[in-house]
């Protein structure tokens, strides 16, 4: 899964790194450790391409319940076509969810070893998201909520953990935010591990394993 990234791209490089129109809502202050329910920078297909913030964790718009969005946080590629609480936005509400990184604990070591992710030239991942509208039905309050979708390890994350975020290479992202409506079958081509000689990782302190923790300690590389 991916369950903690970083954004300390500043929402105007982010505009300019991928051309976009400008910034309707930002998220306001470098992220070292940004968790689920958190608002994350995202660029939807609904219109102008513009940067805007959505909290993690999607809520279907027919959700009662908003805390179903705790469960959301990613999907998997593999089933995202069929799960009813990802289908419909995957035919029609596409986003990128923009970072600069991702954490991952190694599953066999006690206690679980951090790392953090990142492009090895230090450029923005786009990561494959879904996106919703809800409406809360007693008050009327409205969200907008996102998810990252999920596939198989490449060979640098595989001795960490067996799963990553779609990233999505500048070709695939166009094809993403289309926004017309896309079948399943040409959306689910893209859903790949991204290459990993463009990524890059190295071990960092137990300190990122508290969310209350939102510090530039989080990414210092911890000496071998």
């Amino acid at each position: 899964m991916c369950g903690r990234v970083t954004v300390r791209t500043s929402p105007e490089q982010i505009v300019t790194g991928l051309g976009l129109a400008g910034v309707r809502t930002a998220v306001q202050r470098p992220r070292f450790n940004l968790c689920p329910t958190q608002l994350m920078p995202v660029v939807t297909n609904d219109g102008a391409r513009m940067l805007d913030a959505f909290r993690w964790g999607l809520i279907p718009g027919w959700a009662k319940d908003p805390s179903i969005g705790n469960k959301l946080i990613n999907a998997r590629g593999e089933t995202v076509a069929e799960k009813p609480s990802f289908r419909s936005a995957l035919k029609k509400r596409r986003c990128l969810v923009v970072v600069d990184g991702w954490y991952e604990w190694k599953q066999d070591t006690k206690p679980k070893t951090p790392f953090h992710f990142h492009h090895k030239d230090g450029q923005l991942l786009a990561l494959a998201g879904l996106w919703e509208e809800w409406t809360a039905p007693d008050t009327g309050e409205v969200l907008n909520t996102c998810t990252i979708i999920t596939t198989g390890p490449n060979a640098l994350m595989a001795p960490i953990h067996d799963r990553m975020p779609v990233i999505l290479a500048p070709e695939a992202q166009e094809l993403w935010l289309r926004p017309e409506p896309q079948d399943a079958a040409v959306l689910l081509p893209l859903l790949v591990p991204f290459a990993e000689d463009s990524l890059a990782a190295y071990e960092v302190s137990r300190v990122v394993n508290s969310p209350a923790n939102d510090t530039p300690e989080c990414v210092e590389r911890v000496a071998a």
